[in-house]
């Protein structure tokens, strides 16, 4: 009887330590996220499995060009991937299938270069002009043609975003670390 109880005590022993320290790395540190939809694509496509890095903008602000996963900002309880591509206290300007940034350093505008994640031709439909706020971004899907971003839905606020794409896990050919 004692060899059953020290086998369960020691069964107990495992969990608890491993609980300790499984909960704050998902909690508070990374967290999986499957990709739904198409509007990354090809850089992200549907069913892929990531992992986001959730402490990372605790400690640096996000940039241009990151992916990150978010809060719908119309309905919370929905999660987005998109791409950053207006930081906060700029402005953006989408039209004639361009996108042109406004800031200190372009008080005119400078069009956007995306050539290191966008294919040749994709155009950015739309024509809208939008101010951010001091923590506001503005998101676009790589998949311009099918991504419900901030064309539609305006700014999205700071407080919604959950991180950024650290790893893409599955399926293991498309592997990768951002």
């Amino acid at each position: 009887m004692k060899k059953v109880f020290i086998f369960i005590w020691e069964v107990v022993k495992i969990v608890v330590i491993s609980l300790a320290i499984i909960i704050p790395i998902r909690y508070f540190l990374i967290q999986p996220f499957f990709v739904r939809g198409s509007s990354m694509e090809p850089n992200f496509d549907n069913g892929q499995y990531l992992v986001i890095n959730e402490i990372g903008y605790r400690f640096e602000d996000p940039t241009r060009g990151q992916v990150i996963v978010f809060k719908n900002p119309i309905n919370p309880s929905e999660y987005y991937i998109k791409r950053i591509i207006g930081l906060p206290d700029e402005a953006v300007e989408v039209k004639d299938g361009r996108v042109i940034i406004y800031n200190k350093e372009f008080p005119e505008g400078q069009l956007l270069d995306e050539s290191v994640y966008l294919s040749e031709g994709i155009i950015t439909q739309g024509n809208i002009h939008l101010k951010l706020g001091e923590d506001e971004y503005f998101v676009l899907g790589d998949n311009r043609g099918k991504s419900s971003d901030s064309r539609q839905w305006g700014v999205l606020p700071g407080d919604n975003i959950i991180g950024r794409v650290w790893l893409r896990a599955w399926p293991f050919d498309t592997a990768k670390i951002f």
